[in-house]
């Protein structure tokens, strides 16, 4: 009997499985707290030189700062990093020589008290330790991935995904302390490693939990509330305009969730895949009480021979050993890659939408609840043609970007907000695509170096967008044409919806035997597959009654 096939006899989308669900989302509002917060807490307000008591102006540094920001805020280099004293050059020369400042600088105050820039100074010859941090930040992102996907394949959902949030919390305390940038940026890679293991195992646990025809809720439910998270950041940054006060604000809420500890369950189909039948039937027994059903009882250990009892330990190079599993993970490594690359360059390249900072990032975390309503509409008929399809459009309105006139910003910006729409809604198709097309042997494993290609995407982002001051065309060019390669490629990945998940590599191989869609002989509210035997489908429909 196949783990979809029980799920669906105890309700795999019951009572259990939506509380479930609550556990899952919290955290995701603390995510977007993490991921998005640099844009407050790394601010570059205005600024200019910090004047000597000798130099001309200098009694009423607060005057003319405030009249300079007043009529211009983006102060020219010379006015912002060096200083007003002129020094006479050779005898008989006329002109006169600026010199960097020498006794740092003043901010503006109008509309953060303090950030990380003000505080140590993170401009001019230093402006570059800025984005050196955000960086590191991502690199954590990166190493998170591949470290917490791997230790969740091994020791379990549950451990890593609780790991991962203790972590988070305390590495982000201690980040709102750091004495020095050095430590601030350490700090933060260490939380980047954290939000890794959170997302990943936060949405397999969901997956594993539910049944075929809910599954894609696991990804698209939690997207809802990291967007939830991105527009209450700018909020909660709108109140507190300190840094360190802002850092402690979105980090201290996740003590709160020590409670996790007693009520989040572990992965009844991984414990299968681990050969701790007993631990399995439990939990199912367990989620069967709480939706009201009854585990049937022909439900045995000896029943999951699907998995084979294997107890062969897996690695990431078992993504790439056989044939099928190796074309696959290549494309979907590929468009996770594209995902970040464009979601991230699209940001940066809309970042003129308002001139208020807090608004402009509430319509940034506005925008992607239509984009993933749309997903939820469209993804039960076809995951393939869903992914193909809205790659296309981000590819293709950031193509069309090209041929429109500078002279017509309105029109930039809104197909750029097209583009941000198609490739929102890609990226919340690839996290559901994912789970279902790796086994659940290296399904952890498979998200994981995935999102590792993601993070490298991130990085490369805002290296690409710097290509503007040489070429305005060629970051179009690049975040058009690889969406679009993208959508060809998906073409080539197998369809899963209403397919059951592949359980091991060999699954994986013989898909087109094992994975026919459902019956339509089923009544519609019945989620079971086709039975392997006439004995066996006799056997699910005196389950079912």
């Amino acid at each position: 009997m196949h783990f979809d096939q029980i799920l669906s006899a105890i309700d795999g989308f019951g009572k259990y499985q939506k509380i479930l669900y609550v556990w899952i989302c919290l955290p995701q509002i603390l995510l977007a707290f993490h991921m998005m917060v640099s844009i407050f807490t790394g601010a570059t307000p205005p600024f200019r030189c910090r004047e000597t008591s000798s130099s001309p102006g200098a009694g009423n540094q607060t005057l003319l700062l405030s009249d300079a920001f007043a009529g211009n805020l983006s102060l020219s280099e010379h006015s912002t990093c060096f200083s007003s004293e002129a020094l006479p050059l050779l005898e008989g020369d006329n002109g006169t020589e600026r010199v960097p400042c020498g006794h740092g600088w003043v901010y503006s105050k109008e509309i953060f008290q303090s950030t990380t820039v003000t505080e140590w100074d993170l401009v001019c010859s230093k402006a570059g330790l800025n984005s050196l941090g955000s960086s590191v930040y991502m690199s954590g992102l990166l190493v998170g991935s591949v470290l917490f996907g791997a230790m969740a394949d091994r020791y379990g959902r549950r451990f890593v995904l609780l790991l991962s949030i203790a972590l988070q919390t305390v590495f982000g305390v201690a980040v709102a302390f750091a004495p020095n940038f050095p430590v601030y940026v350490i700090l933060r890679f260490a939380v980047g490693t954290t939000i890794s293991g959170v997302i990943i195992n936060a949405f397999i646990l969901g997956t594993e939990w539910t049944c075929t025809k809910r599954r894609m809720l696991a990804g698209i439910l939690t997207d809802y509330t990291f967007g939830l998270g991105y527009m209450l950041l700018a909020g909660v940054a709108y109140l507190i305009r300190d840094w360190r006060k802002l850092q402690l604000a979105i980090s201290a809420p996740g003590f709160l969730l020590i409670f996790y500890i007693r009520v989040l369950p572990q992965s009844a189909r991984w414990l299968l895949a681990k050969d701790r039948r007993e631990e399995a039937i439990a939990l199912l027994r367990k989620a069967a009480l709480v939706n009201g059903r009854v585990l049937p009882p022909a439900v045995q250990a000896e029943k999951w021979e699907f998995l084979g009892g294997s107890k062969r330990s897996h690695s990431p190079i078992d993504l790439v050993r056989t044939p099928q599993m190796r074309k696959r993970s290549v494309i979907l490594f590929y468009i996770w890659f594209v995902n970040v690359l464009v979601y991230y360059g699209l940001s940066l390249g809309v970042s003129r939408l308002g001139t208020d900072l807090y608004l402009t990032q509430f319509v940034f975390g506005l925008v992607e609840i239509p984009a993933r309503s749309l997903v939820l509409v469209v993804l039960p008929f076809s995951r393939r043609l869903t992914l193909s399809g809205f790659l296309a459009v981000g590819g293709l309105a950031c193509l069309l970007m090209l041929v429109v006139p500078a002279d017509h910003p309105n029109v930039l910006t809104g197909l750029a907000m097209v583009g941000k729409f198609g490739i929102t809604a890609s990226f919340a198709v690839i996290y559901v695509y994912t789970a279902e097309i790796f086994p659940t042997v290296v399904r952890q494993t498979g998200i994981g170096v995935s999102s590792m290609f993601a993070r490298i995407g991130g990085v490369l982002a805002p290296v690409i967008n710097m290509l503007h001051n040489h070429s305005p065309a060629t970051p179009l060019i690049i975040f058009g044409t690889s969406p679009l390669l993208g959508a060809v490629l998906a073409l080539a990945l197998p369809e899963t919806a209403e397919r059951h998940l592949p359980d091991t590599l060999e699954d994986v191989e013989n898909w087109d035997v094992r994975s026919a869609p459902i019956l339509e002989t089923l009544e519609p509210d019945e989620d079971f597959g086709p039975a392997e035997s006439p004995s066996e489908k006799q056997e699910l429909q005196h389950l079912d009654t």
